[in-house]
């Protein structure tokens, strides 16, 4: 054969490759109008359990669409979900959005961390179990959740337990200032009070180890334990309490069961969003000077809120409470 004449080649004898597809690319994306509407109860290693409708009984396990690239989904928020939504064995759906947030749990590892870490979504209240006695309350702790609460938009309610041990009244009185309900609970007594302040609403739990949690978790929602280990089956030997997990009341409701929670780090809440949330000083911090960290003398001698005292004596006890918030997010007092 003979040799060929590479300068007789032309741009037209260049074998040109095919592309891959035959039509542009589009950016457009279905709006998927007919997706479920669905809560997330749980959260394991790229699969998310979801509840269609908010329905317990209808439950399916979905993938994040593509198009939602890396958007953080975690459990209580509600989602659209398309596909096979079943629920049946070896089904998938995928979550293709990510409605509004009504209200965010957000912690940091710790005060110098900027990273945010989204507890739970959604949530109406966060009840902050606390032992009296065995081990001893950790007020820091409880206070830094109440920030949290306040920060996220959550109702705070403390949940005291082994009142056989100690008596609740000097813990009480601490928190009398800021109005946060409280139940005090016994591990020979019924739990009928937790129910009731649970039922018909969404309610993230909160406690230390040894304090009770999953004693108070396995009375309100029978067969706990049994869900907890369902939704963890992926994980092969993971324990099952070490993530977030929404469980169904069988009175109504849910409960998110946060036992990863070891402490409350507020690199990610400021001052003024906790002085937000106590409405009788929220616009008189208006008024403080530039950087007032609202802690009053000798830290901040020109904070303005001393003023709401001082024509309002009766406020004394609430300022004093706000300031022991701030003083916490601060991290000035130990823990």
């Amino acid at each position: 054969m003979a040799a060929r004449d590479w300068r007789r080649l032309d741009e037209s004898d260049v074998r040109v490759r095919p592309s891959k597809g035959t039509r542009p690319r589009s950016k457009r994306r279905p709006k998927h109008d007919d997706a479920s509407l669905a809560m997330v109860t749980a959260v394991d290693r790229g699969r998310w359990t979801c509840a269609i409708d908010g329905d317990p009984g209808r439950q399916v396990t979905a993938m994040r669409a593509r198009e939602l690239g890396r958007t953080p989904i975690v459990v209580g928020d509600t989602v659209g979900v398309v596909g096979d939504v079943s629920g049946k064995q070896d089904t998938l759906a995928r979550i293709v959005r990510v409605e509004d947030r009504a209200s965010v749990l957000r912690r940091t590892a710790d005060d110098t961390d900027p990273y945010e870490r989204v507890v739970v979504a959604n949530a109406e209240q966060l009840l902050i179990v606390t032992a009296l006695a065995d081990p001893p309350p950790r007020t820091g702790f409880i206070d830094r959740c109440i920030v949290a609460c306040f920060a996220g938009g959550l109702r705070p309610v403390l949940c005291l337990t082994k009142a056989d041990l100690a008596g609740p009244g000097e813990l009480l009185e601490r928190y009398a200032g800021l109005d946060v309900p409280a139940i005090v609970t016994r591990y020979d007594q019924p739990s009928d009070e937790v129910t009731a302040a649970l039922t018909g609403k969404i309610t993230a739990l909160v406690g230390h180890s040894g304090v009770g949690k999953s004693t108070l978790v396995n009375r309100i929602v029978p067969d706990a334990a049994l869900a907890t280990g369902e939704v963890s089956a992926i994980g092969k030997g993971r324990h099952t309490s070490v993530a977030a997990v929404a469980l169904p009341l069988p009175t109504g409701g849910w409960v998110v069961d946060t036992p990863g929670i070891r402490s409350f780090g507020l690199a990610h809440v400021t001052a003024d969003d906790i002085v937000a949330a106590f409405s009788e000083f929220a616009e008189t911090a208006e008024h403080c000077p530039s950087g007032c960290g609202h802690l009053g003398a000798p830290a901040d001698p020109e904070c303005a809120l001393d003023r709401v005292v001082a024509e309002n004596p009766a406020s004394a006890e609430r300022l004093e409470s706000l300031r022991r918030l701030l003083t916490s997010r601060a991290g000035i007092e130990a823990e």
